[in-house]
C-alpha cells in the first residue's frame, strides 16, 4: 500500500512543459527506436528459449528476462506518448539579446564562481551536463533577462544572486 500524498503537492502531478530541442527530440526518437528495433527483439528471444525449457514457475531466466521486455514495452509506450506530446522549439528567437528557451547563458554567482547553462526542456535536463529543466526556478528566473542584469533565485541555502555576462543560441 502507498502512503497517502497531498495531491497539490505531489511532484507526479506537475505539469511538464513540452518544449525540446531537435538535439533533444533526436536523442529520444534514436532510443525509442533502439528499444523497439534492437532490444525488444533481443528480449523476446531470451524469453521464448527460456520457456521453451519447461517450467516457467521455477525458471529464473525467464522470470528475470519477462521483467525486462514489460519494462522494455512500457518504456517505449512512454517514449511515444511523450513524443507526440513534444513541441520542438528549432528557431532561434528574434531578440537574441534576452533569455528564451534554448539559450545557453553564462552567469556569475556573487562569490564569482563562474557557470554556463543551457535552458532546455525537462526531458532532456541534465545539470552535469549543463542543461537546466526550462520549469526549474533558475531557469525560471533567468527567462527574459538580458545582458548584466541581476538575477535573484531563491534556494533552499537561502537567496542566491546571479549576474548575466553572455547570451548565445547553439
Amino acid at each position: 500500500m502507498q502512503r497517502w500524498r497531498d495531491p497539490k503537492k505531489d511532484p507526479r502531478n506537475e505539469r511538464k512543459t513540452n518544449l525540446i530541442t531537435p538535439e533533444g527530440y533526436q536523442a529520444l526518437e534514436d532510443e525509442r527506436n533502439y528499444l523497439w528495433k534492437v532490444r525488444h527483439p533481443e528480449l523476446a528471444q531470451k524469453v521464448q528459449e527460456a520457456a521453451a525449457q519447461g517450467d516457467r514457475s521455477e525458471n529464473a531466466d525467464y522470470t528475470y528476462n519477462k521483467q525486462l521486455l514489460n519494462k522494455t514495452l512500457g518504456r517505449i509506450r512512454f517514449l511515444d506518448k511523450r513524443l507526440d506530446a513534444l513541441t520542438v522549439v528549432d528557431q532561434k528567437p528574434e531578440d537574441q539579446t534576452r533569455i528564451f528557451f534554448s539559450a545557453q547563458v553564462e552567469l556569475e554567482r556573487e562569490d564569482g564562481e563562474l557557470m554556463t547553462l543551457r535552458i532546455v526542456g525537462p526531458d532532456e535536463a541534465d545539470l552535469k551536463q549543463g542543461r537546466i529543466n526550462i520549469d526549474s526556478p533558475l531557469a525560471r528566473a533567468l527567462l527574459g533577462k538580458s545582458l548584466d542584469d541581476e538575477v535573484r533565485v531563491q534556494t533552499p541555502e537561502g537567496e542566491q544572486i546571479y549576474y548575466v555576462l553572455d547570451i548565445c543560441y547553439p
